[in-house]
């Protein structure tokens, strides 16, 4: 009886936060859709909704679908509005029950995720297999782009336009302008390509063209091997990784989104932002705001440091081993961020 009264309660008080749960549907007993209030859910449609709610025995948990995020219904209900979690902690514990911090398992319903493939680069030649006069190589290696990246992360593809119409059909209607680009795959943690970036070597715009195979993944390049365990530095762009430890790239991506690696969702803590050094720029100084109010960990550059990415710092000379360090020893948490970041901003005005 004990049960049957909680169940009640547990459903009731799921339908009294609904109405602040886009695209909130029953889909059949105990299962329920909604868009996900973690991460938003999918950016390219508004019509999507990964988030669910399920039961487990004499409980209901949360799990989405988009950006790995788990949780208890209490954490749901007091995630989403803490007036109601008051409430309901009252009503579903006032005959002596106590909060449980129930592990959150594994839903039984299942998706079909996209068929990704080891090969899809398979026509294209790596850089390291093309002569060392070759143009595309030489403007790899002068960019001082480790050699252990040409083999396996470094691509040339001839006709861009053409290769991408392979894979996304009639990505590109026309094939008017096609031009060769410098390829970057983005491999999830099993190694599949789910998405890629081609760089033009010349004057084409965009500079930048991210293909994504998988259109609900995160534009996140590194997957393949990042240990989620350690410390993980994130940046905006595939190459600047490429100089660091343990760093991943969002690619033009929102920083503030929440971060899901290897199924789990990384903690404020777990990760380090690292911005271009662009005081003047108005949407990183935006995104550099924003982070520091979301308790993340953020690098703001000495103001010695003039180079404008980590690129740029490799070619002025620095080592890894220096950016490193200049790294650890100006990366920043909450006020202390707040008054450096406002020095910084004053400073290189």
């Amino acid at each position: 009886m004990l049960l049957c009264h909680m169940s009640y309660i547990d459903v009731k008080y799921l339908n009294l936060i609904s109405p602040m749960l886009p695209l909130f549907k029953k889909k059949g007993d105990n299962l329920w859709n909604f868009r996900c209030p973690y991460c938003g859910d999918s950016q390219k449609s508004r019509t999507k909704a990964r988030g669910y709610v399920f039961r487990r025995k004499a409980d209901l948990f949360y799990k989405c679908h988009n950006c790995g995020a788990g949780a208890t219904l209490a954490n749901l209900i007091k995630h989403v509005d803490s007036k109601t979690y008051d409430d309901y902690i009252l009503e579903r514990y006032r005959d002596g029950g106590t909060v449980t911090r129930s592990p959150v398992p594994k839903p039984e319903f299942k998706f079909d995720a996209p068929v990704f493939k080891k090969d899809v680069f398979k026509s294209l030649r790596s850089i390291s297999e093309l002569a060392s006069t070759h143009p595309a190589r030489r403007l790899v290696e002068a960019r001082g782009i480790p050699e252990k990246f040409l083999s396996n992360d470094l691509y040339l593809c001839e006709s861009f336009y053409k290769f991408t119409n392979t894979l996304v059909e009639n990505k590109f209607p026309s094939l008017s302008g096609d031009h060769p680009r410098l390829m970057i795959p983005f491999r999830n943690e099993k190694g599949e390509i789910f998405a890629y970036q081609g760089r033009a070597f010349g004057k084409e715009v965009p500079k930048y063209i991210t293909i994504k195979l998988d259109e609900d993944a995160d534009k996140i390049y590194g997957l393949d091997r990042v240990n989620k365990d350690n410390q993980v530095y994130v940046v905006e762009g595939p190459i600047d990784s490429m100089f660091l430890d343990n760093c991943i790239a969002v690619a033009g991506a929102d920083f503030s989104k929440p971060l899901s690696i290897g199924g789990r969702l990384m903690l404020n803590g777990e990760l380090t932002i690292i911005f271009d050094n662009e005081p003047r720029n108005k949407e990183i100084c935006k995104q550099i705001e924003k982070t520091i109010s979301q308790g993340r960990n953020v690098v703001i550059w000495p103001d010695s440091m003039k180079h404008k990415d980590i690129n740029d710092m490799i070619l002025a000379g620095y080592s890894k081993k220096d950016i490193q360090q200049i790294i650890t020893d100006n990366t920043f948490q909450t006020a202390a961020a707040s008054l450096r970041f406002a020095e910084w901003r004053k400073i290189n005005a």
